[in-house]
C-alpha cells in the first residue's frame, strides 16, 4: 500500500526518458501488484502526453506480475476510438496491440453501453447539498465502467491541466467523468457550471466539483492509485511525474502545473485569437480555446477560435446543442423549468463557452463577450447556435499579432491565461 507519494521533477527541469522510466519501474516494483487484476486508465488524444513511453515502463513492470492488466481510454463521452485511432495513440500498428502490449487488453469506455457499467453507490442529496453549498439537492447515483470496479487496482496514468470545470484535471477525473456513467457527468459538470469557468478554472486545492469528484471515487471498491503528469503544452516533454494515491499524487502535480501551464497578464486584451491546437477535431472539446483565455478579455471584448480544420460541433452530443444553442449561466438558470430536461453536461458546456452574462426576461440575455468561430463550421450553423462567424480565409495572424490589445494563443486549449493578481 501506498503510504507516500512519490515526485520526480519540478516546474524548472524537462526529465530524460530514462530518469522517467526508472522512477516508473521503481515506483510499481516497490508496491503491492503481484496476482492482480490492474485496470491502468488512460487519456485520449486530446491530451498532451508521452503515453507509450510511459505504458511501456509500466508494461514492463507489470507484465506476468499481475493476474490481468487492461489500458482503457478514459473517454468520458467522447466518441470511441477506432482501432486505428487507438493504434495511434498508444504506438502500435493497428490490429496488432500484442507487439507492444503482449498480455495486455486495450479497450474504450463504453460509457454508451448500459451494461458496460455498474452501480457503486449514490451520493445522498443532504451530501450533495452540502458540497455544492446548496445549488444541488438531488441524489446521485454513481455508475462506473464494470472493469473499473471489478479490478483489484485501478491505475491512473494522465496529465494535469488547467480546467473549466474541476480547477484543475487529473486524480479521481479519469474515474469521474473518465470512466463513468451519465448521472455523475452531468451533475459534476452543472456544478461547474453554476460556479461559472472563469470562477473555477485553475483554482488549487478541493474545489467543490473536485470534493464531488472525490467522493464517488470513495465508493469505488479497487484501491486506486495514480501517476500524474506535468507536462510541457503540445510536445511529449515532461517537467514532473507524481506517484501516489489519486488525491495525494493529483495535488502534488497540480502544484507544479499551476507553475508550468498558467499564463499571466498585466492587463485585460480587447481581443484573444485562440489558434486552437489540431488535438481537438470538435467544437465539444476545442471550446477550451475559449475557455483558457476568458479571464483576460476585458468586457465588451472578443474571442475568435481559429480551427479552419473543425467541421464538427459534437458527434455524441451536437443534436442536444443544436436544441438549446450557447448561453450563459442565467439564461438556463432563469429558465430552468424550460431546460432542466435537457442533458446537463450539454447545459455546462454550453455556458462554459458562451462565457458570463447575465438574462431576464426585459431585457434578454447579456454576454459579457462576443465569442467568434473561424472554423469549418459554416455561417448558418454558427449563427444558428448563438455565436457569431467569421471566415478563416479572412484573418492574417500576423496582422493580429502586431495589435497590442490583441493576445494570439497559440496551441490554445491547454495554457491558462489569468490577469496578474
Amino acid at each position: 500500500m501506498i503510504d507516500v507519494t512519490r515526485v520526480l521533477g519540478s516546474a524548472q527541469e524537462t526529465l530524460t526518458p530514462e530518469a522517467v522510466d526508472t522512477f516508473v519501474r521503481a515506483a510499481l516494483d516497490a508496491d503491492d501488484y503481484t496476482a492482480k487484476r490492474v485496470c491502468v486508465l488512460v487519456p485520449d488524444a486530446t491530451r498532451s502526453c508521452p503515453l507509450p513511453p510511459l505504458l511501456d515502463s509500466v508494461h514492463a513492470a507489470l507484465h506476468g506480475r499481475v493476474a490481468e492488466l487492461t489500458f482503457m481510454v478514459a473517454l468520458g463521452t467522447h466518441p470511441a476510438m477506432t482501432e486505428r485511432q487507438l493504434a495511434a495513440l498508444f504506438g502500435y500498428p493497428p490490429g496488432h496491440s500484442e507487439q507492444r502490449y503482449p498480455g495486455v487488453t486495450i479497450r474504450n469506455h463504453e460509457w454508451w453501453r448500459p451494461e458496460a457499467l455498474v452501480s457503486v453507490g449514490t451520493i445522498p442529496g443532504a451530501e450533495l447539498a452540502e458540497l455544492s453549498g446548496g445549488r444541488l439537492r438531488d441524489p446521485v447515483e454513481v455508475r462506473l465502467n464494470r472493469a473499473v470496479a471489478d479490478s483489484d487496482v485501478t491505475l491512473v496514468v494522465g496529465p494535469v491541466f488547467p480546467h473549466e470545470v474541476v480547477g484543475f484535471s487529473g486524480g479521481n477525473k479519469y474515474l469521474f467523468p473518465g470512466v463513468a456513467g451519465q448521472e455523475v457527468i452531468d451533475v459534476s459538470h452543472w456544478l461547474g457550471a453554476l460556479i461559472t469557468s472563469a470562477e473555477i478554472i485553475g483554482t488549487r486545492g478541493i474545489t467543490p466539483v473536485r470534493e464531488l469528484i472525490n467522493r464517488a471515487a470513495a465508493r469505488v471498491p479497487s484501491e486506486l492509485r495514480c501517476f500524474s503528469l506535468v507536462v510541457e503544452s503540445g510536445t511529449t516533454d515532461l517537467h514532473a511525474l507524481t506517484y501516489g494515491g489519486t488525491q495525494d499524487a493529483w495535488a502534488a502535480a497540480a502544484d507544479i502545473t499551476a507553475q508550468v501551464d498558467v499564463r499571466y497578464l498585466d492587463a485585460p486584451v480587447r481581443r484573444v485569437l485562440s489558434l486552437v491546437s489540431d488535438r481537438y477535431d470538435e467544437l465539444w472539446t476545442a471550446a477550451k480555446g475559449m475557455y483558457k483565455v476568458e479571464p483576460v478579455v476585458a468586457d465588451g471584448g472578443q474571442v475568435v477560435l481559429y480551427a479552419p480544420q473543425l467541421t464538427e460541433v459534437s458527434l455524441t452530443h451536437g443534436t442536444a446543442i443544436a436544441e438549446v444553442g450557447y448561453h450563459c449561466r442565467d439564461y438556463f438558470v432563469k429558465q430552468w423549468d424550460r431546460f432542466r430536461h435537457h442533458p446537463w453536461g450539454v447545459l455546462a458546456h454550453s455556458t462554459h463557452l458562451r462565457g458570463g452574462g447575465t438574462y431576464d426576461e426585459s431585457a434578454g440575455e447579456q454576454c459579457r463577450i462576443e465569442v467568434t468561430l473561424a472554423t469549418g463550421i459554416d455561417p448558418e450553423t454558427t449563427r444558428a447556435l448563438g455565436l457569431s462567424y467569421l471566415d478563416p480565409r479572412s484573418i492574417d495572424i500576423a496582422a493580429w499579432e502586431r495589435d497590442p490589445q490583441t493576445l494570439v494563443a497559440r496551441n490554445a486549449g491547454e495554457i491558462l491565461y489569468k490577469l496578474r493578481p
